[in-house]
C-alpha cells in the first residue's frame, strides 16, 4: 500500500489513538483525526489534519473520511451514556462503502466471544462476568461484530485487546485467534500492531486477541 495514503483516525485523543497518529506518521502516512474538542489535543503536529466533530454525526464522519485510503477506529464508549459501539460503526461502514474506502482497522475487548473461540477456563469466566457486569455494552459489542460481518466488501479487521497499560513499548506482541494470550498490553504496542495491519492481510475478516 502506498505510504503517502490518508488514514482518517477516530479515538485519536485517547490512550492508544495519539500513538497511533505518531507512528503513522513516522510510517510516512498522512493523518486527519476527528475531534470533538480541539482545545483538549494533548498530541501536537502540524501535519495531522484536524476535523472538529462527532463521531455520532453522519456528515461529521464524511467530512473525516473524504480522500482517505484507511480507516482505523479506537473511538472509546463515553461514561455513562448508551453503548454505542454498533451504530458508531455502522455508520463509519456506511461511509466507506460509499466511498469506496475498504481498509478498516478497529479494536474491542477481549471479552467479546465469537465463533471458533477457544478460551481458557480463566478467560471464559471473565468474559462471563462481563456479560453480567456490562451487559448492555456486551450486547452492542456482539452486535458490532455482526454489523463487520456484513461488510464483506470491506477488508476489515477487529483487534480484541486485555487491560491496556501505559508503560513504555515492549516490543514484543504475542497473538491468537482463538484465545487471549496474555492480561496486558501497552499503549505503544497496540498502536505498533494496528499501523502493521494497514498492509498486512492475514487478519483481514478476522479478530486476533493481542497481549505482550
Amino acid at each position: 500500500m502506498d505510504k503517502s495514503y490518508k488514514i482518517a483516525l477516530i479515538g485519536g485523543t485517547g490512550k492508544v489513538g495519539r500513538y497511533i497518529a505518531t507512528k503513522a506518521l513516522q510510517n510516512g502516512y498522512q493523518v486527519r483525526m476527528l475531534v470533538r474538542n480541539p482545545d483538549k489535543l494533548t498530541l501536537r503536529d502540524n501535519r495531522i489534519e484536524i476535523v472538529e466533530g462527532n463521531v455520532q454525526n453522519f456528515e461529521n464522519i464524511q467530512k473525516l473520511l473524504k480522500d482517505c485510503q484507511i480507516v482505523i477506529n479506537t473511538f472509546g464508549q463515553p461514561i455513562k451514556e448508551e453503548p454505542m459501539y454498533s451504530s458508531v460503526t455502522k455508520k463509519i461502514l456506511e461511509v466507506m462503502n460509499d466511498f469506496q474506502i475498504d481498509r478498516y482497522i478497529g479494536v474491542t475487548g477481549g471479552s467479546l466471544t465469537i465463533d471458533g473461540d477457544k478460551k481458557s477456563m480463566i478467560n471464559r469466566v471473565g468474559a462471563k462476568m462481563f456479560e453480567i457486569i456490562y451487559s448492555k455494552m456486551m450486547i452492542d459489542k456482539q452486535r458490532e461484530w455482526h454489523i463487520l460481518n456484513a461488510n464483506k466488501l470491506i477488508k476489515w479487521t477487529l483487534i480484541r485487546l486485555p487491560f491496556i497499560d501505559d508503560r513504555k513499548e515492549i516490543g514484543y506482541i504475542k497473538e491468537n485467534l482463538i484465545d487471549m494470550p496474555g492480561t496486558k498490553i501497552t499503549s505503544q504496542d497496540i498502536a505498533t500492531f494496528i499501523i502493521n495491519q494497514i498492509e498486512n492481510s492475514r487478519y483481514v475478516h478476522k479478530a486476533p486477541f493481542i497481549s505482550n
